[in-house]
């Protein structure tokens, strides 16, 4: 083989290895101090590893190009060897998943970078976002979740097409051979999606840009095409919304490039009334809302107008002694109340009331106009910027929607794809997707010991309902220990901002309503709570002992 190809070498090493063995041999060649030597003098070694090194900036060393995790420089300057590294930090996976252990820091050491930190509780708040990943890690193995078998997988599809809750006990001593278990773990992995294109991934659809491009799309430059996809995606996305008129229905999502719609039944949420969330929203698409006649409101808005003026009530009453003092208080708090949005008219009472409204010279209506927009371009694409629709104006939301000419791009890699429908139940053009799941068993080192650590890896739309029917299954089959790291679609954030309103839901009211649409019962009963994560989102779950702690 040598002869035939001149410059074979079947000793090639790679560029990391290559400077390794060039380190190894600078530290053999390296003299040892005698003891009368000074240790500070320098060796040849040390100004050869300073010329395979230079230093571009005095006091620093520049960082290898070529390095990876196993021998990036640690916090003591000092690298560390492969060898090292596998034998001292972590051992190599156990089992056939040895190829699989591929967690990075943030994986195999939960991060305590996250603000809010919840109290421990026997349940955890309603989280209407979208999840995209999540990884569950426990001292109990998830090898009851590894390779059903056909029957039970055709089980779990009956009992999520029929409606069907099962009812497990509190604990399982073997949850491998639980029939029962293994059905509901794939019930909890359905879900319904339209349209359907295998070839593509349809959600996320913020930011897909780069993972739709150079696929294969016929429609972009059909318009006959085009126009039967939309034709068909306007029929499921009527389909959706009178399911979910008619109670049949909980929740389902409009994932648009530009924004995502949650549309929500009466009585879930902590509202009687259907209720609708768009995020992130644009002036250009609040204006044209307005102009179609669909009445809205901006929650996080209304809260800071509410705050300003309990505020301002407040100083009013607790100032009354001081007239200067409520003069200047009247001032700040109606600047605060303009700067929130209020009308032209109301802003500029407070000058009528203090009788200076002649020798004040007040802004035209053009400024006023352009100060309005000013504001409204602040919101754009923030997470202040989300839209609540509610009761009979989401009716007029759905044909909004339809009639957009910008709800689906004209150009760029995802030009005439319609929008994506999730839901958890089946409707009219829908197709059943399950989540992906695989279990992965690696090991790590806690106190000076290497212990056994089961990890399962979930990815797809994970929705509220399926992440609080994994959360009950966990419950049983971990014996109530173990902790999820949740990955959020961040567009979908915002979705867990207060709507509920004045009129009170029961339970009872609630389990007689929405009973057939195929959720448990108990998770019913958590959704139809009233959010509480407000811009936020849970992004760790834990368990211990049977109770909750979340981290936002």
């Amino acid at each position: 083989m040598r002869s035939v190809v001149p410059d074979y070498s079947p000793g090639f090493k790679k560029p990391p290895q290559m400077l390794r063995l060039k380190r190894k041999r600078l530290r053999r060649r390296e003299p040892t101090p005698s003891p009368g030597q000074s240790p500070a003098a320098p060796s040849s070694s040390l100004l050869a590893d300073g010329a395979l090194f230079p230093r571009p900036f005095p006091g620093t060393r520049r960082r290898n190009p070529f390095s990876r995790l196993e021998n990036s420089p640690g916090p003591g300057g000092q690298s560390v060897s492969p060898t090292q590294e596998g034998t001292e930090k972590e051992p190599p996976a156990s089992g056939n998943d040895a190829r699989n252990a591929c967690f990075s820091e943030e994986d195999l050491h939960q991060t305590t970078s996250h603000t809010k930190v919840s109290s421990p509780s026997y349940e955890f708040p309603a989280d209407w976002s979208i999840k995209t990943r999540l990884l569950l890690k426990s001292s109990h193995s998830f090898s009851w979740a590894d390779h059903l078998k056909a029957q039970e997988e055709s089980q779990g599809f009956v009992q999520h097409c029929r409606a069907t809750s099962i009812n497990l006990p509190q604990s399982i001593q073997e949850p491998k051979l639980s029939t029962e278990l293994r059905c509901a773990f794939q019930q909890s992995l359905v879900y319904w999606l339209h349209p359907f294109l295998p070839w593509l991934q349809l959600f996320p659809r913020i930011g897909a840009d780069r993972k739709i491009a150079g696929k294969y799309s016929a429609w972009s430059h059909d318009e006959a095409l085009q126009q039967v996809l939309m034709s068909e995606w306007s029929l499921s996305f009527t389909s959706l919304y009178n399911l979910l008129r008619a109670r049949l229905c909980p929740y389902f999502y409009v994932c648009t490039y530009q924004f995502t719609v949650l549309f929500r039944a009466a009585g879930l949420g902590g509202n009687d009334k259907i209720t609708a969330l768009i995020s992130p929203t644009t002036r250009g698409l609040r204006e044209a809302m307005k102009n179609d006649g669909i009445e809205f409101e901006l929650p996080f808005q209304e809260t800071k107008k509410r705050k300003c003026y309990s505020s301002a009530s407040h100083l009013e009453t607790g100032l009354a002694s001081d007239s200067e003092m409520i003069d200047k208080d009247a001032e700040n708090d109606e600047e605060r109340v303009i700067s929130s949005g209020d009308d032209d008219e109301e802003g500029f009472s407070w000058l009528q009331e203090m009788g200076v409204q002649d020798k004040i010279k007040q802004p035209d209506a053009i400024n006023i106009k352009l100060c309005k927009e000013r504001r409204g371009l602040q919101l754009d694409h923030k997470p202040e910027s989300v839209a609540l629709v509610q009761g009979t104006n989401t009716f007029t939301l759905l044909n909004f929607l339809m009639n957009c000419k910008s709800l689906v791009a004209s150009a760029g890699p995802q030009a005439g794809i319609p929008p994506t429908l999730l839901s958890p139940i089946a409707f009219r053009g829908a197709t059943m997707q399950t989540l992906k799941a695989r279990s992965i068993n690696v090991k790590a080192q806690v106190h000076s010991q290497y212990k056994d650590i089961f990890s399962l890896e979930i990815v797809g739309p994970i929705m509220p309902h399926s992440l609080h029917s994994l959360s009950m299954l966990l419950k049983i089959a971990q014996k109530g220990a173990f902790s999820a790291m949740c990955y959020t679609h961040d567009p979908t954030a915002v979705f867990n901002a207060v709507t509920s309103n004045e009129n009170s839901i029961t339970k009872e009211s609630l389990s007689k309503d929405l009973s057939r649409t195929g959720l448990h019962p108990r998770t019913l009963n958590q959704l139809a709570l009233s959010p509480t994560l407000g811009k936020s989102c849970i992004r760790v779950l834990e368990m211990n002992n049977y109770i909750y702690t979340w981290k936002s």
